[in-house]
Formats: structure tokens, C-alpha cells, sequence
């Protein structure tokens, strides 16, 4: 699996552990932007918890909207554990997208 030096991945069980102040903190200490990979939609193991990922983005990027940060630092997509290829190629997009964006204004 290739993906660009500067990234830094953190698996968890699900989607739905992430918590909106991981987020946060991840921006607040270096981090450009954040990538959230969640299951399908209607294919979580852990039931509805990607849904709930939906939701939790959503009311981030409200955050974002509400202290100047661009929403665009946070994405979430839709990537199987069989999607390798795919989840290499989103997170090199989402590279280039935070490059375009220049440094994240929270960075300390």
C-alpha cells in the first residue's frame, strides 16, 4: 500500500470510535487535515455506527464553518477493508487537496 510520507494512519475498530475531539486535537498538533474511512453505508459490523460518523462529521464541519477553519480538513469516505487501491488513491487526493488549502490555521 502506497501512500505519501506526510500521512499518518490510525486504525481503529470502527468509524464510530473517532471522537469529534480526536479530530480536533489532531488539527491542534500538526495535522493539515483528517481522513475518516468508515464501512459502507448499511455494511457496518458495528450495526449503525458509520451512520453515526456521518452525523458526527456533519456537526465537525458546522465547528469548522462557526471559527474559519475549511471543511474541506475533514473528510469522510466510504472505503472497505478489501478497497486498498481505493483507500491509497483517496488519501493521496486528499493530500493534494490540503496542499491547495495551505497550512491548517490551528496548528500551534
Amino acid at each position: 500500500l502506497k501512500v505519501p510520507h506526510n500521512v499518518r494512519i490510525i486504525r481503529t475498530m470502527c468509524s464510530g470510535r473517532v471522537d469529534p475531539q480526536f479530530v480536533i486535537d489532531a488539527l491542534e498538533n500538526g495535522a493539515d487535515g483528517v481522513l475518516i474511512a468508515a464501512c459502507h453505508p448499511g455494511d457496518c459490523h458495528y450495526i449503525n455506527q458509520n451512520y453515526k460518523t456521518i452525523k458526527r462529521v456533519e456537526l465537525i464541519h458546522k465547528l469548522f464553518e462557526s471559527i474559519g477553519i475549511e471543511k474541506e480538513r475533514l473528510r469522510l469516505a466510504f472505503i472497505s477493508a478489501g478497497e486498498g487501491n481505493k483507500f491509497a488513491d483517496t488519501i493521496t487526493e486528499m493530500v493534494e487537496q490540503l496542499k491547495q488549502l495551505g497550512p491548517n490555521p490551528l496548528n500551534k
